[in-house]
């Protein structure tokens, strides 16, 4: 029998597509073609034009998430070796995003507040079918996707997604949205879609030994690609996870906004990024070793780079009993919807729910709540926050929510009640619209209106307001990307003086004076709650 192996607890599972870092919006085909026209070929072809001004620029730390590779300038054929692939290779779905932008300048010169039906004839040939066009309440033209048709046509193309192998030992890598992947010695790309099962019984084999022959069969590897691949893998069993058995509710913080909430009965794990490479770090925090070998329920807050993580997904997805996420049917290019996303990556468990909509299992329940704020005022639905109820214990995970409109949160409260524990970000100076959204507009935004329409969270007095509407006996600040793991992805790097921090500490300290146990969340925490408070 041959030897049974395990695999090394510092193995990268680093999804690509397109030799790009994997996120949502690389996974819709709208939202894809869009980033493919507007955000790789373009940053790609500005580092061929000008390969010391992106290296100057990864340089400078005012520019940390800027549009610029992090590549040596010797490296540059191979940067256009990759842009002419792409070109090549993604040409329809190049020739879909300018169809998009037609689209959009047909329906601005010609949809002038009359019936619509004519101008079906002069939508792009290549759209035809899939958008069905429309007015909003004041005559405003606009169109939708349908979507579920998108998934199953020609712009759907698994073939572009594949899996980066490697071993880590620290936490620097560049920015994601910025610096493709290219081909290294020591990484290992195979070429399988996201919702290849091989990649389930490779995660297993962190707990579950199983043969080097068996895994290698599965994944399809190939004797040039033999020597590395079996470095990734020990005879060295990894420390068992202990289950919880205790009659409280015990909370884990993982860093950013990942919470574990675990009963003996029940586990639910809020926005799943976690550092689980098993490396030395300064920084103490709980990595994979430390989740069950059963997820109930993963809950996720909203679309965003930094709160869907495939890296930390597709590994967990043979756990993962149900993932719950933001319902979002409009087909409207800017809020794809995540159930058809996920179903399309291989999770196959998948339950959308709307605002004020309960997920009931046992004692706990899982109760969507409105998300304001964070978006950049643009009309995007996939976005909840959660309260998550075990016994009457309420916990409520606020993500990176604005507290734009108070009368909104105290209607809830009329529903709801008082809330025990809050979770709630503060980064409240969050980049400008066009930072993350920026390839989906077909039209330039004044930059003076960019810089008003920003991701940002809460800042203190937005989250005294909170603290008045529910009565919280404890709030934790979380989700600020400070933990160094998450910097490659979020692009944050504060000092005392930046505002998110001064905030923070004002509205901790505030808390504080009023008898309220509150803290900044970092690296790791766990908390013990009794499903009935007792103060």
């Amino acid at each position: 029998m041959e030897n049974q192996v395990y695999l090394k607890p510092n193995v990268v599972f680093e999804p690509l597509v397109d030799k790009w870092y994997a996120w949502s919006h690389l996974i819709s085909p709208a939202t894809a073609a869009m980033n493919i026209l507007g955000r790789h070929l373009t940053i790609m072809d500005s580092y061929i034009q000008a390969p010391d001004i992106h290296a100057e620029a990864v340089r400078n730390p005012k520019l940390l998430g800027g549009p610029f590779i992090d590549i040596p300038e010797s490296r540059i054929e191979d940067v256009r070796a990759l842009m002419a692939e792409t070109i090549e290779k993604r040409a329809t779905m190049i020739e879909f995003a300018k169809a998009v932008k037609e689209l959009d300048h047909l329906l601005a010169t010609e949809a002038k507040g009359f019936g619509l039906e004519t101008l079906y004839s002069k939508i792009p040939d290549i759209l035809k079918g899939y958008v069905e066009l429309y007015y909003d309440r004041q005559s405003n033209p606009g169109f939708r996707f349908f979507e579920p048709l998108l998934y199953k046509s020609r712009f759907h193309e698994k073939k572009s997604q594949s899996l980066a192998l490697w071993i880590t030992n620290n936490d620097h890598r560049p920015f994601c949205l910025s610096t493709p992947r290219l081909k290294e010695t020591n990484v290992l790309h195979l070429d399988i879609p996201f919702d290849n099962d091989a990649i389930d019984e490779l995660a297993k084999m962190k707990r579950t030994p199983n043969s080097l022959q068996y895994i290698k069969e599965k994944l399809g590897i190939t004797a040039q690609q033999e020597p590395i691949f079996e470095t990734f893998f020990t005879t060295t069993p990894h420390p068992t996870y202990n289950r919880y058995t205790g009659d409280k509710i015990r909370m884990r913080y993982f860093g950013h906004a990942c919470i574990l909430v675990e009963t003996k009965d029940v586990c639910i794990l809020a926005d799943p990024l976690i550092s689980y490479y098993g490396y030395h770090s300064d920084i103490e925090h709980f990595s994979d070793a430390d989740l069950p070998d059963v997820i109930d329920y993963v809950i996720i807050t909203h679309n965003h780079q930094d709160h869907i993580l495939f890296e930390t997904l597709l590994p967990l997805r043979h756990k993962i009993k149900n993932i719950v996420v933001p319902r979002s049917k409009g087909g409207r290019l800017e809020d794809p919807d995540l159930k058809l996303m996920f179903n399309s990556i291989g999770f196959n468990n998948v339950i959308d729910i709307d605002e004020l909509e309960t997920i009931n299992h046992g004692e706990v329940s899982v109760t969507g709540i409105p998300f304001t704020g964070e978006h950049s005022d643009l009309n995007i639905l996939s976005k909840l926050c959660y309260l998550v109820k075990v016994g009457q214990f309420k916990l409520m995970f606020m993500a990176d929510s604005r507290i734009v409109e108070p009368h909104l949160y105290h209607h809830v409260r009329r529903e709801i009640g008082d809330v025990d524990v809050i979770f709630l970000g503060m980064e409240c100076v969050g980049a400008p619209l066009t930072w993350l959204y920026g390839p989906l507009l077909t039209k330039k935004l004044p930059r003076d209106q960019d810089n008003t329409r920003r991701l940002s969270g809460s800042d203190c007095e937005r989250g005294m307001t909170i603290v008045d509407i529910f009565n919280p006996k404890e709030i934790y600040v979380y989700a600020m990307g400070q933990e160094p793991w998450i910097e490659f992805i979020t692009s944050t790097k504060y000092t005392a003086e930046s505002s998110p921090i001064v905030e923070s500490d004002k509205f901790v300290d505030l808390c504080t004076k009023r008898g309220i146990v509150a803290e900044r969340l970092f690296g790791e925490k766990e908390l013990l709650f009794e499903k009935e408070m007792i103060f």
